[in-house]
């Protein structure tokens, strides 16, 4: 077996590496893996010929989702996406430009987040991968994980993912942010420019 093959078959675990940004909110990294489904030859592809593939939450009723976690100190923002795309979703293939970057609150423990998004071009998917036993993974349509996706952030990096896809992208998107910083306890919604190209 070629060592560019070779996967480790353990997820990382801890926070003694995490990164954190200059509000004190963990920094999380992920991926929207995708694939042309049915091209032959066209420079130009519409939606239905987009795939993605999301990911079952290891919290039973909570969804589909894409991969993503904690961006660590030892590791470039590019690197801590892949690496979480093999170890919760088993595949590996091109990362491509940031989609954007998104502020949000966890439902769950009401912490602050700083999620960034990249495209994946998937090239390879495994048999094995770190979280096989504890994941499900499923092909879908661009249209179908608008319906399964848990997370709104994760939604608008679809959407961002898609207009670049089909050429529909001219450089900007208008996008909402959840704020995590507090004005007397309150959270405030603001709107962002988000590059797209």
């Amino acid at each position: 077996m070629e060592l560019k093959n070779m996967v480790t078959l353990v997820s990382r675990t801890g926070r003694h590496l995490q990164r954190y940004n200059f509000h004190g909110h963990r920094q999380v990294v992920g991926c929207i893996p995708y694939r042309y489904k049915g091209i032959n030859g066209k420079s130009v592809v519409d939606e239905d010929a987009i795939e993605v593939l999301v990911i079952s939450s290891q919290r039973k009723g909570k969804g589909m989702l894409f991969p993503k976690g904690g961006w660590e100190k030892d590791e470039s923002i590019q690197e801590a996406a892949l690496r979480e795309t093999v170890e919760e979703a088993g595949v590996l293939g091109d990362v491509e430009s940031e989609l954007g970057k998104w502020s949000f609150k966890s439902k769950n423990n009401g912490n602050c987040y700083e999620g960034r998004m990249f495209p994946l071009l998937v090239k390879e998917q495994l048999e094995f991968w770190p979280e096989k036993d504890v994941r499900q993974r499923k092909w879908v349509s661009v249209r179908e994980a608008r319906k399964v996706c848990h997370y709104w952030w994760m939604k608008e990096a679809l959407e961002l993912l898609v207009s670049r896809l089909t050429a529909q992208g001219h450089g900007v998107v208008d996008a909402k942010i959840e704020s995590c910083l507090s004005q007397e306890g309150s959270i405030t919604r603001s709107s962002k420019i988000l590059k797209v190209f």
